[in-house]
């Protein structure tokens, strides 16, 4: 009989590309999660995440890959490179665990969509907030029917950045802005909770720090099922709503627990997210009727954890990504018709891949 040691794997060997804000909290997450380690960090610019977690640093993704044969690599290196890395790591069998976005425009997501279909190798997209128990929770809640049918949601995502995350030139050029960077999440979100977008309306604005890329956005969203969304946004505002402020998923953000950055409405029930309090009639439900409030429970977990155990699965290839490159691809179509719509004052409708 073989040994425990002979048919338990060791820890994946995990590289990260991208030494900034994300890689940083990646290396972290990895340091609390003991069925994987970080072997290598690549970064043309520094070596200073490297030298923090003591292992070896690199300015070229193929010395890394050719030198230390990583099992697996975590893209989180600036949004126009994700492409470019993520095609050179499959194309050398690496798994891979992706940062959104997935790419910055609908062609290199057709890139990555025909790579993906030829090499087969695992890749998935880091959007971690689907790992979320709060949004596992509220798509429960909409799937049993206590909603009735899906018919309207509101996204709230409004912050005051400080100027010296601007310092990096990416993050004011095209390629960035509030949208690509932060409402892809929220985008992505109203896709998993509510289905496929098929119409959009949009105004955006840089008035607020005269970037050429905007700071602040409303759009509206028509789904398949017939219901309506919202998304109204800003990174240049003083506002208490907003995923990072409401939810307590990274410390570094002072938090306001009791206002909701989700608001979800169906024809016999509405939900708050992150609260999760369901609001529903009792015998009479019209607008003379109270409500009634039911606070509904979750087990708590890190959602960094979960798609950090989740991706040493997929690249194990033990399951499928729960979101893979033409799923992120969707929402990328999405985010290239709000710019459209923005740009040329109409609705438009997403041209899936």
């Amino acid at each position: 009989m073989p040994s425990l040691d002979a048919i338990t794997p060791g820890p994946l060997r995990v590289a990260i590309v991208g030494g900034g804000v994300m890689g940083r909290q990646h290396a972290g997450t990895l340091s609390g999660v003991p069925e994987a380690k970080l072997v290598a960090v690549v970064d043309p610019f520094q070596h200073t995440l490297a030298d923090d977690c003591q292992v070896p640093g690199f300015t070229e993704l193929g010395t890394m890959l050719d030198s230390i044969a990583p099992e697996a690599v975590i893209v989180a290196n600036p949004n126009d490179l994700h492409v470019d890395t993520a095609l050179q790591c499959m194309a050398a069998g690496v798994p891979v665990l992706l940062e959104k976005p997935v790419a910055t425009s609908l062609d290199d997501c057709r890139t990555l969509i025909d790579a993906q279909r030829r090499m087969q190798v695992p890749v998935l997209v880091g959007h971690h907030r689907r790992h979320n128990p709060v949004i596992a929770r509220a798509r429960q809640v909409i799937e049993s029917g206590l909603l009735g049918r899906p018919s309207m949601v509101t996204a709230l995502w409004q912050t005051k950045k400080p100027d010296a995350y601007f310092e990096m030139r990416w993050r004011r050029q095209t390629g960035a802005g509030v949208i690509l960077i932060n409402l892809v999440h929220e985008t992505d979100l109203l896709r998993h909770l509510y289905g496929e977008i098929v119409e959009v309306q949009a105004f955006t604005s840089n008035a607020l720090r005269g970037f050429e890329v905007e700071d602040s956005a409303t759009i509206s969203f028509r789904f398949e099922n017939g219901a309506l969304g919202s998304i109204i946004a800003s990174d240049a505002v003083a506002s208490p709503w907003g995923w990072e402020k409401n939810l307590n998923e990274v410390p570094k953000f002072a938090k306001e627990h009791d206002q909701p950055c989700i608001l979800l409405s169906g024809t016999e029930g509405a939900l708050s997210i992150p609260q999760l309090k369901l609001w529903r009639y009792g015998e009479h439900a019209d607008w003379e009727a109270p409500l009634f409030q039911q606070q509904l429970g979750h087990v708590a977990d890190d959602p960094q954890v979960l798609q950090m155990r989740h991706f040493i699965r997929v690249a194990r290839g033990e399951t499928a990504p729960l979101i893979d490159i033409e799923d992120a691809s969707r929402t990328i179509a999405v985010i290239d018709a709000i710019h459209l719509a923005a740009r040329e004052r109409r609705s438009v409708k997403p041209t899936y891949p």
